[in-house]
This record gives C-alpha cells, sequence and structure tokens, in this order.
C-alpha cells in the first residue's frame, strides 16, 4: 500500500496540487484524471522519485516495486523476445513463454520476436518497453496514454489483461471507455486537490458536479441569510430591548464563514463551422490501389462512396494502411490506380498527426487561425483561439513554444475557422484530455456534413459510427452499419471469444444519476415545504416586533408629554397600554427565537440528508428518510 500525505507540488506560481493526500489500497486499479497541464503526469514522477514534491510525502514499503514505461528507447538484446525477457524477474529469466504471450497480444507476429528491435518503428519500440513492464509485473504498475502506441486489437488485448492485473495500478489516459472497464476506483486532480471516489470516471464527474451545485446553491442561500442577518441588525440596533438579540446577531455573522464563489473553469467548447452542401454524396472512391513498397499493396482495389451526412470509423491494426487511406481520400497522396473524386461544392477539413509541421514557428496561435481562411477576421480569430483555450495573451504565443497537444488544439481551431462539409480525421484524440475529447464527440455528434475518422477510443466507435472501413486479415472492407453491430457479428474473430462482454454491474450508473436526481429533487421540494412557512413566520414576527417597537416610542413620548400636562388619567390609561405592547414585543422575540431555533434545525437536517446522497463515500447514492 502507498501512502501520500500533505503532499503540495508547484512550478513558480502554478500550484498544481496543495495539501492533498490519498491511499493505493492492495489490488485497486486507479484512474487518474484532470485536465491537461493539472498534474498527472507529475504525480506520475513524484511517485516514482524522478521529481520532489514540494511540501509532503509518499511513503512506499520496503521492496515495493514500481514499474512505468520508459520512453527512452535504448535496447541491448538482438531480438524483440531476448529484449522483452529482461522484464522478467529473477525467478523468472527462463520463462519466454510469459515474454512471448504478452508481445503477442501487444501485436507482435512469431516473426517479430526473432527480429532486431532497431528495425521497428518508435510506436513499437514503446510496445517493447511496455511488454518489459508487464512481464516483471511490479507490485505498482504506472501507465501514461498507454493506448496511444496501440491499435485497437491490442488495445482490446490489454484491456483484459489489466481488468486481471493481480497487483495495483494507476491509469492515466484520454479513453474514457477504456479507463472505466479497467478501473474499480477513480482519482481526480480538480481545483488543486486530489479527491478519490470508488468507481467509474462517470460517476467521479457526476460527483464534481454535484457537490459545486450544491456549494453553489449553499452560497447563494449563505448570502441570502446574511443579508437577512445584517437587516435586522441595521432595524434594531438602536432598540435597548433588543440589545442581546441584536449581539447574538453579529457574533453569529463574525462565527459564519463565507462561502466562496466557484470559478468556472474553462474548457473546450466549439462547434465546426458548416459549408452548406445540398448533394447526396460529397466523395467517391473507385478501385484505388497504393503501395509504399513494390509488391506489397497497403490498398488494393478499393470502393467506398461517402454520404453527405454519413458517419464513418476507419479501424483496424497499426501499420495496415488506415491513415493512408484517410491521405489518398483527402487528396494528400494519389492513388497507383483508380481515382478519387469529390462532388462539386465540398469544403474539406483534414486532420492528421503530422500536420503540426505545417504550423509555422514563427506565428503566434491568433496568426496561424487568421491564415486558415480569407474571411477570418481579428475577433473571429480571437474567439476560435478562446474556444481551443488560447485566451487573452495565450492567443500570442509563437508557436515554437508550444507542446504537442497544444499544437493539436491549434491545428483543431484551423479546422473550425474553415468552412467544411466533409471531416477526415487521423486520432484526433491523442492529445486531448478526457475533457476535451468529450467537447470534440459533441462537436462530431453535431456536425451537419460527413463524418471519416481513424480512431482506437471505443467510445468513439460506439457513439459515432453509423459505417465502418476494416483494416483486417490483409485486407479493407466496409462493414453496414455502427462498431456495436460489427462485434455482435464476428469483429475482430478469435480474440471476440475471449472478450466477452462482462456482466453489467448490478448497479446502472445512469439509473444511478437518475435515481440520484429524483431523490434530490424530493429533498429539496420537502425541505422548501417545511421552512417556506416558517420562514414566512419569521418575517411576520420580525415585522410585528418592528411596528409594536415604533409604537411603543410612540407611547413612551406621549407618557411624556401626559406627565408635562399633569393629565393623571391619560398617563394611567398610556401605561396600561404600553405594558399590554410590551408583553406583546416580549412574546413576540419568544417566538422568533423558537422560530429561528427550528429553522437551524431543519437546515441542519437537510443539508444532512443531501450530503448523504452526494458524498456517499462509496460511489453508490444513499438515502435515508430517518
Amino acid at each position: 500500500m502507498i501512502s501520500v500525505e500533505n503532499l503540495t507540488k508547484a512550478y513558480g506560481i502554478q500550484v498544481l496540487f496543495e495539501g492533498v493526500g490519498f491511499k493505493i489500497n492492495p489490488r485497486e486499479r486507479l484512474g487518474l484524471v484532470g485536465r491537461n497541464g493539472h498534474g498527472k503526469t507529475t504525480l506520475f514522477r513524484l511517485i516514482i522519485g524522478e521529481e520532489a514534491p514540494d511540501e509532503g510525502s509518499i511513503i512506499i514499503p520496503r521492496n515495493y516495486r514500481i514499474g512505468h514505461v520508459k520512453q527512452h528507447l535504448e535496447f541491448t538484446e538482438d531480438t524483440i523476445l531476448l529484449e522483452g525477457m529482461k522484464g522478467l524477474n529473477e525467478n523468472e529469466k527462463g520463462q519466454a513463454w510469459k515474454v512471448e504471450k504478452i508481445l503477442s497480444g501487444l501485436g507482435f507476429s512469431r516473426e517479430d520476436m526473432y527480429r532486431h528491435p532497431g528495425e521497428f518503428s518508435g510506436g513499437f519500440q514503446i510496445r517493447l518497453n511496455l511488454a518489459k513492464v508487464l512481464a516483471s509485473e511490479p507490485d505498482l504498475l504506472l501507465l501514461d496514454e498507454p493506448t496511444n502506441y496501440l491499435d485497437i486489437t491490442s488495445i482490446r488485448w490489454i484491456e483484459r489483461f489489466l481488468v486481471s492485473w493481480p497487483h495495483e495500478l494507476m491509469l492515466i489516459t484520454h479513453d474514457r471507455s477504456f479507463m472505466d472497464k479497467v478501473i474499480t476506483h477513480t482519482l481526480g486532480i480538480h481545483r488543486n486537490k486530489l479527491r478519490k471516489i470508488a468507481g467509474s470516471t462517470e460517476k467521479y464527474y457526476s460527483q464534481i458536479a454535484q457537490d459545486e451545485e450544491v456549494h453553489e446553491k449553499t452560497r447563494i442561500n449563505d448570502e441570502r441569510k446574511r443579508k437577512e442577518i445584517e437587516l435586522f441588525i441595521s432595524r434594531f440596533r438602536s432598540k435597548a430591548r433588543l440589545a442581546n438579540l441584536v449581539q447574538s446577531r453579529i457574533k453569529t455573522l463574525a462565527k459564519q464563514d463565507r462561502w466562496e464563489k466557484i470559478e468556472k473553469i474553462k474548457t473546450l467548447d466549439f462547434a465546426f463551422r458548416e459549408k452548406p452542401y445540398l448533394g447526396k454524396y460529397v466523395l467517391t472512391a473507385q478501385d484505388i490501389s497504393f503501395a509504399y513498397e513494390p509488391g506489397r499493396r497497403l490498398i488494393n482495389g478499393f470502393d467506398i462512396t461517402i454520404g453527405a451526412h454519413d458517419r464513418i470509423c476507419i479501424v483496424g491494426k497499426n501499420g495496415k494502411g488506415k491513415t493512408t487511406l484517410l491521405k489518398l481520400l483527402a487528396g494528400d497522396l494519389n492513388p497507383q490506380r483508380g481515382e478519387v473524386i469529390w462532388n462539386k461544392g465540398v469544403g474539406l477539413g483534414f486532420f492528421e498527426q503530422t500536420n503540426i509541421s505545417q504550423l509555422t514557428d514563427a506565428r503566434t496561435v491568433e496568426e496561424e487561425i487568421l491564415s486558415s481562411h480569407a474571411d477570418v477576421d481579428r475577433q473571429t480569430a480571437r474567439n476560435i483561439c478562446g474556444a481551443m483555450l488560447f485566451e487573452g495573451d495565450h492567443a500570442l504565443k509563437k508557436i515554437a513554444v508550444l507542446s504537442g497537444g497544444e499544437k493539436s488544439r491549434v491545428m483543431l481551431g484551423k479546422l473550425l475557422a474553415t468552412p467544411v462539409n466533409l471531416l477526415l480525421l487521423d486520432e484526433p484524440t491523442n492529445h486531448l484530455d478526457m475533457e476535451s475529447s468529450d467537447a470534440l464527440l459533441a462537436a462530431l455528434d453535431s456536425f451537419e456534413g460527413a463524418v471519416a475518422i481513424v480512431t482506437h477510443n471505443e467510445m468513439f466507435l460506439y457513439a459515432l459510427s453509423e459505417r465502418l472501413i476494416v483494416f483486417q486479415n490483409e485486407g479493407i472492407s466496409v462493414f453496414e452499419g455502427g462498431y456495436q453491430a460489427f462485434l455482435e457479428r464476428g469483429g475482430w474473430g478469435d480474440e471476440e471469444e475471449a472478450l466477452k462482454e462482462a456482466p453489467p454491474d448490478k448497479e446502472d450508473s445512469k439509473l444511478n444519476k437518475k435515481e440520484f436526481r429524483r431523490l434530490r429533487s424530493e429533498i429539496i421540494s420537502e425541505r422548501s415545504r417545511v421552512m417556506r412557512p416558517l420562514e414566512q413566520r419569521r418575517t411576520q414576527v420580525e415585522q410585528a416586533i418592528e411596528a409594536f417597537e415604533d409604537e411603543i416610542n410612540d407611547l413612551h413620548a406621549a407618557i411624556h408629554a401626559a406627565t408635562l400636562a399633569r393629565d393623571g388619567k391619560k398617563i394611567a390609561d398610556l401605561s396600561l397600554l404600553l405594558q399590554d405592547r410590551e408583553k406583546a414585543v416580549d412574546a413576540l422575540l419568544d417566538e422568533l427565537e423558537q422560530v429561528e431555533r427550528s429553522l437551524e434545525e431543519q437546515k441542519t437536517s437537510y443539508d444532512e440528508r443531501l450530503q448523504l446522497l452526494v458524498q456517499p463515500g462509496d460511489g453508490d447514492v444513499r438515502y435515508s428518510r430517518n
């Protein structure tokens, strides 16, 4: 078990987290979530000792092994298999079968295992480092965006592998579907704090939203009550008979903490700029073929017609031609046989990973957006910069100083500036965090034109796909249907048998959310019914007290005048009336204290019930009427 206590880390004035703590218990699999730049990778570095915290400690048991995938590519063995076996523990040095199984799952063929590591691309070399870590079976496995280097079949394999991982795991990934299938707990970095809950990312984000909604409503209610107390003090400060009550209010106000207004966190929020198109089809590919090497065609005699509103997902193993096909459809490559025909009036938006090299280092973000299309003015460019999280002076940052993720956002911004009715996208989520991926999915869902996207993100596949282009068994085919239908009809072949979906949780998260809202609405409605009459009565009593106090002041003045006039009868009558009014005020003061005590008791009771509902601790909705 690892224990993180009172941890603080900052870079200059940017505080990532402050005074945070959590524990990783035996066999827990934690999904670490948070926006880009908020400290996820930094937390990993702190755990493995690559960086030191500013304050606090990370307590690691003696002989507890932590494994992570090294980005440094340095291999000493002659074959993939021998290099992979370097990851085995001392007591397993001869168990080549264990490494073969992992390498096979990560996409290496039997022939690949006897090739030199230097013959492979950087992505496959990272997979080799991943295989070495998995083979070592550390007590805690740290994985930072492992799916970025894997294709869909390898992702589905490692998903099963991690679900049965016998030790502890911390996972960072933008692929929410992958994370939710693997993890037992979600650990989130939010507003410089860390929070751990049992359950999925959906439960975590729902709970955060619910907590902040309750916080904001409590703040508004607190401000209203503060103003009421201040008004009471102002109205009755000069009344001698109410001095004790006024002083009590002043002390209450002094003790009362102010609830700070929650600052809105900016997130990607955008829509693609659509170019009107009245045709039925946008593009036709006829008998297209392409090869980088003679005699080894990636694409051979492929045909497809893309409709004006199609949602096409392109799936398959890496290196089989998915990106090449997208480049052929976009016109970046010319087919060696066949042709690609764009219909008149088609406006293309093309996003591809290497496109960031087309950005000009000397330009600012704003200048790059301005260069996207002739009719983009400075205000429009600034608006798009803001939508891509380059607000204010950040829009004036030079491209040269941006990170890979920031450059990807600039490329997305350039797409937003261009009127399009056909989007061709190659792994657009690779440098986006989970929230930004959700925003992209929403933008694509509302886009009226056609979309063809290369993605391994199963959340996108399930949500978007209406047709699939599938690279499989050394061929390419079109599947007329969505991803769920594809899986139900055989999907990825033999691996599907091992990938039967686990039975759903007894608890359905959507039903939980619906149940939560119903129960919360029920509590709030009941609170309103109970407290509204008390609040109304409090106002009536305060107004009655004020009226009686004014009358008492008038009676004192009248008695003083009668005394000067030596009118004994009038003095007696006024004195009786004064006693009556003072008794009435005393009774009203007693009632006011009782009403306020009842209001405070009811408020405490309903706050506790709402707190139980919002912060259950185990991720489930809990509710008690007692």
